[in-house]
Order: C-alpha cells, then sequence, then structure tokens
C-alpha cells in the first residue's frame, strides 16, 4: 500500500467519523478535507545571482515532485534594486495524489528531521481554516542532497482545507497526525 493511500484511507476510516462526531456533521459532505498544499520559495539573491534561482527551482522540483512556475516581482523596489518582471522565487500547487504523497512525507520523515523540534506552532491558522508555516532549510527532505546546496533557502507551505473555522482546520490536520505543539492545557 502506497502513501497516497494509507493517508487517504485514515481520512476517510477515522478521521471523517471523529470529525463527523466532534462537530455533529449530518452529511460526510460537511467534513472539511485537505484541498490543496502551496510550496512557495524566495529568492531574493537571484537579482544577483540567476543560478541560485535555478537551485531552487531544482530543489523544489526535488521536493513536490512536479515542475514549479517561477515568481516575478509585481513592482519595482529601488531599495532592493528590483525591478517589475524580475524572476525571484518559485512556487508550485499539489492536488489530490501528489499532495497526499507529499503530506504523508512531511509528517513521518520531514518534520521530525528539524533541529531542536518541539511540535508545529498552533498560531499560523489565517482564520478560514488554512494552515501556513515555514520551514528555515530545504536539508529537512530527504530528497535534497547535503553536497548538492549552494545556499540554504526557505520553505514556505499552505495547507488549504475546506474548513469553515480554524478548530474544524485544527482538528482535522490534528487527526491526520499533524504534530502540533502541546498546549498549556493538554499538558495537565
Amino acid at each position: 500500500m502506497d502513501n497516497q493511500q494509507r493517508l487517504k484511507i485514515k481520512y476517510r476510516e477515522t478521521v471523517c467519523p471523529y470529525l463527523m462526531e466532534k462537530f455533529s456533521y449530518k452529511s460526510v459532505m460537511q467534513v472539511p478535507k485537505i484541498e490543496k498544499i502551496k510550496l512557495n520559495v524566495g529568492v531574493g539573491e537571484a537579482i544577483k545571482e540567476a543560478k541560485l534561482l535555478d537551485a531552487a527551482v531544482e530543489e523544489l522540483t526535488l521536493i513536490s515532485g512536479q515542475k514549479p512556475a517561477i515568481s516575478k516581482a509585481k513592482r519595482s523596489v529601488s531599495n532592493f534594486k528590483l525591478r517589475k518582471g524580475m524572476k525571484i522565487g518559485a512556487h508550485v500547487t499539489l492536488r489530490s495524489t501528489i499532495m497526499y504523497e507529499f503530506l504523508d512525507r512531511l509528517i513521518e520523515i520531514s518534520i521530525p528531521r528539524i533541529r531542536d523540534f518541539q511540535g508545529m506552532p498552533v498560531e499560523s491558522f489565517d482564520g478560514r481554516g488554512n494552515y501556513n508555516f515555514g520551514i528555515k532549510e530545504q536539508t529537512v527532505f530527504t530528497e535534497i542532497k547535503f553536497d548538492n546546496i549552494i545556499k540554504a533557502n526557505g520553505l514556505n507551505i499552505t495547507i488549504v482545507t475546506t474548513a469553515k473555522t480554524d478548530e474544524e482546520a485544527f482538528e482535522l490536520l490534528k487527526s491526520i497526525g499533524f504534530p502540533f505543539k502541546k498546549t498549556k492545557t493538554e499538558d495537565k
């Protein structure tokens, strides 16, 4: 059984019934689910060195399993020597099979490899049921070879859910197995 199937089966068999009972939904269609995952890498130094952006695109391709799109500057900022239309980053949107596969690798392998890991912050929900967090170095992903890194890049990850509230999204991610920080009430 592959990773995608394992997470989907867990969602269908354990997470859905748990959320239906907790929030007293009348239909399975009301249960929140993960819609997509967006990965974003900003490479400000790409203004001076174009090969840094190429390396970031290659690494994001390895991490996500999809070819990322190049992000361009929307406006000029003279203090940063930035002109409108300059290439300054890369982003990719994951859906369905690739999304579940990435999420499983993120939860089971990559997040536990973060140095001094205490859990993901609970405060990073946006008010509409989406979760946003950053990873400081791309080396936590096993796909990246440490010897091939030119520069350590951060990575912003947004998990978009169909949940209406942050509480529903929190319970969805927690029941899937997302490692959140323990709150004061949970410790007691």
